[in-house]
C-alpha cells in the first residue's frame, strides 16, 4: 500500500475516537481487485477517487482509485490492490474514516456511533426503557433497537411521532410510544 494519508494536520476532539467505522467489505467483484462493500451513508463522500480510507482494526491507509454504485452497495478499486486474490485478504473487514475526515451532519441527522449506548425515555410515564443496541437502516427510516435491563428489545421507528428529542450530551433520547408499539412487538 502506498501509506500516503490525506488528512489535515491536527488531532480529534477530546475523548472523541481517532477512527469511525464507515464500511464493510462484503467480497471481491471481478478481475481487476475490485470490492463489493457496505457503506453508512453518512460516509458516503468519504469514498470517492483520490480519498483515504483505512482497512481493519490495524487502520491501515488505502488511497481509492475508483467507486462506482452497485445493487448492493459500492464497488471500489482501491490503489495497490488490483488482483481478486489481493482483494480477498480483505473480505468481511471493516472500513474506518478518521474522525478528522468526519464532517457534521445536517440538523436532526446522527452517526450511528453517536446513537448507540443512548438511554431511551419514554415522554409519557418519565419510565425508562433500556438504551439503544442497534441502528437498523430501512429503505423508509431508521429503526433504533432499545434493549431493557431484563434484556427485551423494542423496535422503535425513528420518525418524528416516536423520536421526540434527542440530547447528545445528556445521552438520552426521549420517546413518545404509539399506541399499541409494544403489544405488536410482543406477540
Amino acid at each position: 500500500m502506498s501509506g500516503l494519508v490525506d488528512q489535515p494536520a491536527g488531532s480529534p476532539t477530546a475523548g472523541e475516537p481517532a477512527f469511525f467505522e464507515a464500511g464493510l467489505v462484503r467480497r471481491p467483484h471481478g478481475v481487476k481487485g475490485e470490492l463489493l462493500i457496505e457503506v453508512d451513508r453518512h460516509y458516503l463522500q468519504q469514498f470517492k477517487p483520490g480519498k483515504t480510507v483505512f482497512f481493519g482494526e490495524s487502520h491501515q491507509p488505502v488511497r481509492l482509485v475508483s467507486s462506482r454504485q452497485h445493487n448492493l452497495g459500492l464497488l471500489v478499486q482501491f490503489e495497490d490492490l488490483n488482483t481478486p486474490e489481493l482483494a480477498g485478504q480483505h473480505r468481511l473487514e471493516k472500513i474506518y474514516v478518521s474522525s478528522l475526515q468526519r464532517g457534521k451532519l445536517p440538523a436532526g441527522e446522527y452517526y450511528v456511533d453517536q446513537i448507540l449506548g443512548m438511554q431511551v425515555r419514554n415522554i409519557d410515564t418519565d419510565e425508562g426503557l433500556g438504551e439503544v443496541s442497534e441502528v437498523i437502516e430501512t429503505g423508509a427510516n431508521d429503526v433504533y433497537v432499545v434493549t431493557s435491563s431484563s434484556g427485551q428489545d423494542l423496535l422503535l421507528p425513528v420518525i418524528k411521532d416516536v423520536i421526540k428529542k434527542i440530547d447528545l450530551e445528556k445521552g438520552e433520547i426521549l420517546i413518545h410510544l404509539l399506541p399499541g408499539l409494544i403489544e405488536s412487538q410482543q406477540k
